[in-house]
């Protein structure tokens, strides 16, 4: 299972990020969240902050390239194995950085990697 960090996400039970909340629970995979405000998606607490998490696997986006600049370091920080810009949320010169550092960058969608049995 991969644990996995949302950015991006919303209260909104319509909104991609919240499903993609719901659906990596459902498939079992370990969620952290940081959305705009705190809230709760199933047992998901999200955060407002920067906290540190341990063991992410995965950050799949969801704020726009604009959003993601105050949180291009954490993310670094934190090591992930990969980082997800989901549409809406693609980023070349992140990507880039990513790569760089060791860490593979996908443009993709984290509902249909889902679905597919590719996530």
């Amino acid at each position: 299972m991969k644990k996995t960090l949302v950015i991006g996400a919303s209260p909104k039970e319509s909104q991609y990020s919240h499903i993609a909340v719901t659906k990596l629970l459902a498939a079992g995979h370990p969620v952290e969240a940081i959305g705009r405000s705190e809230f709760d998606i199933d047992q998901v607490h999200v955060v407002v902050g920067k906290e540190v998490f341990n063991d992410i696997d995965t950050v799949t986006m969801y704020l726009n390239k604009d959003r993601q600049k105050e949180y291009e370091e954490y993310i670094l920080s934190l090591h992930p194995k990969r980082i997800i810009f989901n549409p809406g949320a693609e980023n070349p010169a992140f990507a880039e950085r990513a790569a760089a550092a060791g860490i593979e960058p996908l443009e993709a969608c984290t509902l249909v990697m889902l679905s597919t049995g590719q996530y």
